[in-house]
Protein backbone atom coordinates (compact mmCIF):
# COMPACT_ATOMS: atom_id res chain seq x y z
CA UNK A 1 0.00 0.00 0.00
CA UNK A 2 2.80 2.42 0.87
CA UNK A 3 4.51 1.66 -2.45
CA UNK A 4 1.36 2.57 -4.39
CA UNK A 5 1.08 5.88 -2.51
CA UNK A 6 4.75 6.62 -3.17
CA UNK A 7 4.34 5.94 -6.89
CA UNK A 8 1.21 8.11 -7.01
CA UNK A 9 3.09 11.00 -5.36
CA UNK A 10 5.97 10.65 -7.82
CA UNK A 11 3.52 10.72 -10.74
CA UNK A 12 1.68 13.73 -9.35
CA UNK A 13 4.91 15.63 -8.63
CA UNK A 14 6.26 14.97 -12.12
CA UNK A 15 2.93 15.81 -13.71
CA UNK A 16 2.77 19.09 -11.80
CA UNK A 17 6.34 19.95 -12.82
CA UNK A 18 5.73 19.14 -16.50
CA UNK A 19 2.50 21.14 -16.55
CA UNK A 20 4.19 24.07 -14.84
CA UNK A 21 7.15 23.98 -17.25
CA UNK A 22 4.95 23.96 -20.35
CA UNK A 23 2.51 26.57 -19.02
CA UNK A 24 -0.23 23.96 -19.33
CA UNK A 25 -3.15 26.25 -18.46
CA UNK A 26 -2.04 28.87 -20.97
CA UNK A 27 -1.23 26.44 -23.79
CA UNK A 28 -4.58 24.65 -23.32
CA UNK A 29 -6.41 27.97 -23.27
CA UNK A 30 -4.89 28.82 -26.66
CA UNK A 31 -7.61 27.96 -29.16
CA UNK A 32 -5.07 26.59 -31.62
CA UNK A 33 -4.26 23.72 -29.29
CA UNK A 34 -6.48 20.77 -28.52
CA UNK A 35 -6.60 20.00 -24.77
CA UNK A 36 -6.81 16.26 -25.44
CA UNK A 37 -3.68 16.41 -27.56
CA UNK A 38 -1.80 18.33 -24.85
CA UNK A 39 -3.04 15.85 -22.23
CA UNK A 40 -1.82 12.95 -24.40
CA UNK A 41 1.61 14.57 -24.69
CA UNK A 42 1.82 15.12 -20.92
CA UNK A 43 0.74 11.52 -20.30
CA UNK A 44 3.29 10.21 -22.78
CA UNK A 45 6.05 12.21 -21.10
CA UNK A 46 4.95 10.88 -17.69
CA UNK A 47 4.87 7.30 -18.97
CA UNK A 48 8.43 7.66 -20.21
CA UNK A 49 9.94 9.27 -17.13
CA UNK A 50 8.02 7.19 -14.60
CA UNK A 51 8.59 3.85 -16.33
CA UNK A 52 10.24 1.16 -14.22
CA UNK A 53 12.61 0.48 -17.13
CA UNK A 54 16.10 2.01 -16.81
CA UNK A 55 15.96 3.18 -20.44
CA UNK A 56 13.51 4.74 -22.86
CA UNK A 57 13.60 3.90 -26.56
CA UNK A 58 14.00 7.14 -28.53
CA UNK A 59 14.45 6.97 -32.29
CA UNK A 60 15.54 3.34 -32.05
CA UNK A 61 18.13 3.93 -29.32
CA UNK A 62 17.85 3.06 -25.65
CA UNK A 63 18.44 6.33 -23.77
CA UNK A 64 18.94 6.27 -19.99
CA UNK A 65 15.69 7.25 -18.31
CA UNK A 66 17.52 9.94 -16.29
CA UNK A 67 18.63 11.66 -19.53
CA UNK A 68 15.10 11.50 -20.94
CA UNK A 69 13.68 12.87 -17.71
CA UNK A 70 16.18 15.72 -17.70
CA UNK A 71 15.36 16.61 -21.31
CA UNK A 72 11.58 16.35 -20.83
CA UNK A 73 11.71 18.56 -17.74
CA UNK A 74 13.48 21.24 -19.86
CA UNK A 75 10.56 21.45 -22.29
CA UNK A 76 8.42 24.57 -22.29
CA UNK A 77 5.29 25.68 -24.15
CA UNK A 78 7.27 26.65 -27.25
CA UNK A 79 8.65 23.12 -27.53
CA UNK A 80 5.18 21.60 -27.20
CA UNK A 81 3.76 23.96 -29.83
CA UNK A 82 6.73 23.12 -32.09
CA UNK A 83 6.10 19.38 -31.76
CA UNK A 84 2.40 19.84 -32.53
CA UNK A 85 3.21 22.09 -35.51
CA UNK A 86 5.82 19.67 -36.86
CA UNK A 87 3.38 16.79 -36.52
CA UNK A 88 0.69 18.72 -38.40
CA UNK A 89 3.18 19.56 -41.17
CA UNK A 90 4.36 15.98 -41.51
CA UNK A 91 3.42 14.88 -45.00
CA UNK A 92 3.84 11.12 -44.72
CA UNK A 93 1.48 9.23 -42.50
CA UNK A 94 2.94 8.69 -39.05
CA UNK A 95 2.78 4.96 -38.40
CA UNK A 96 3.73 4.86 -34.73
CA UNK A 97 2.51 8.07 -33.11
CA UNK A 98 3.97 7.19 -29.69
CA UNK A 99 7.45 6.67 -31.12
CA UNK A 100 7.17 9.80 -33.27
CA UNK A 101 6.07 11.96 -30.33
CA UNK A 102 8.71 10.60 -27.94
CA UNK A 103 11.42 11.30 -30.51
CA UNK A 104 10.04 14.74 -31.39
CA UNK A 105 9.73 15.72 -27.72
CA UNK A 106 13.22 14.47 -26.88
CA UNK A 107 14.78 16.27 -29.84
CA UNK A 108 12.71 19.47 -29.58
CA UNK A 109 15.27 21.50 -27.60
CA UNK A 110 18.00 20.73 -30.13
CA UNK A 111 16.00 20.97 -33.36
CA UNK A 112 13.35 23.67 -32.90
CA UNK A 113 15.42 26.69 -33.90
CA UNK A 114 16.88 24.98 -36.96
CA UNK A 115 13.45 23.77 -38.04
CA UNK A 116 11.93 27.25 -37.91
CA UNK A 117 14.99 28.78 -39.61
CA UNK A 118 14.64 26.29 -42.45
CA UNK A 119 10.97 27.20 -42.87
CA UNK A 120 11.76 30.93 -42.95
CA UNK A 121 14.56 30.38 -45.46
CA UNK A 122 12.29 28.28 -47.64
CA UNK A 123 9.48 30.85 -47.47
CA UNK A 124 11.87 33.67 -48.34
CA UNK A 125 13.53 31.56 -51.05
CA UNK A 126 16.95 31.98 -49.46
Amino acid sequence: MQYAKHVRYILEDNEDEIKSNIDYDIIVENKQNDKRQIDEIVTLMLDAICSPSPTVRINGADIPKAAVMERFLQLDSEHIEYVIFAMEQSKPEIRNIRTYLLTALYNAPTTMDSYYSAIVSRDLNL
